[in-house]
């Protein structure tokens, strides 16, 4: 297995927490994840694009995991399409990005505002249409952590209740990395304040239109992956994208939820490497 090396990366006027393996000059892939998870979450995914060549990065969002929370507590779409546009400059080329829902959301404001940005974008369970009532059972799991646990334990109970699909795991110290500890008590980690992110004016106004925009306005490869027990993304949701985005492609994988990369790991990582190599033999065509 490839080393793992961690750095602090630039952000819009915060420092984003990252960990990167891989060749150093291999084609780079960029892993971001959801909302109240953090880069831990592409620990499996980051290692086998080490192994297959890439420049794997796995990048905090602000107010999640090791990186800065936002000074004034605001976390908007416009703020966190910033910390990426900050990150990408420091590439020395444009990456594969895949995004898991709130990551993805990020990837394609940005990738739809400028096409050169982002060679190609991989949208993990996560379009422009989203299942308000699928919406609602996350963040009411993501508030209802908001006192924290009385051990790592009770955290983890709370998720096998929540993801009753999944096996429970032998041991329970990896959930560790997505909690710290206050007093007596744990908390996930991150920003309390990011639940109560807001869209900037501009974005209220326009409301579920931003995300419209900008997949009608990505030019670049992408890839919708969904998981076929998802709550987030329907069928029809899945079918819209489509209808918006004619040029991508479409995965669905069976019996994954919404953190399909959890759910069903080799499917996920056989779909996202499958694309990403032709991005790469694309390039190299083109380069020749």
């Amino acid at each position: 297995m490839k080393a793992i090396e961690t750095q602090m990366l630039r952000g819009a006027h915060v420092s984003l927490a990252a960990e990167m393996t891989g060749p150093a000059d291999g084609p780079p892939i960029l892993f971001l994840h959801g909302g109240g998870q953090t880069r831990q979450s592409w620990r499996k995914a980051l290692a086998e694009a080490g192994r297959r060549g890439f420049r794997a990065i796995s990048v905090d969002l602000r107010g999640h995991g090791d990186s800065d929370w936002s000074p004034d507590g605001s976390y908007s779409l416009s703020i966190f399409a910033d910390d990426l546009r900050a990150v990408l400059a420091q590439l020395d080329r444009p990456p594969v990005l895949v995004g898991a829902s709130l990551g993805g959301i990020i990837g394609m404001i940005v990738a739809g505002a400028d096409a050169d940005a982002i060679r190609a974008l991989v949208l993990v369970d996560i379009s422009a249409t989203i299942n308000v009532e699928g919406a609602k059972e996350v963040i009411a799991f993501m508030q209802a952590g908001s006192e924290g646990f009385a051990s790592i334990a009770e955290a983890a109970n709370a998720v096998s209740a929540y993801l009753p699909h999944r096996d429970k795991p032998q041991s329970i110290q990896g959930l560790a990395k997505n909690l710290r500890q206050r007093g007596e008590r744990w908390y996930w980690h991150w920003d309390p304040a990011f639940m109560t992110m807001d869209m900037d004016t501009n974005e209220q106004a326009e409301g579920s239109a931003v995300l419209e925009t900008a997949a009608r306005s990505l030019t670049i490869p992408t890839l919708l992956i969904r998981g076929g027990r998802s709550r987030i993304v329907t069928k029809e949701g899945a079918r819209a994208f489509m209808e918006m985005v004619p040029h991508a492609d479409y995965v669905h994988i069976d019996g994954a939820h919404h953190m399909v990369a959890g759910d069903a790991n080799d499917a996920f990582n056989d779909a996202v490497f499958r694309f990403a190599d032709r991005q790469v033999e694309r390039s190299a065509q083109a380069d020749g």
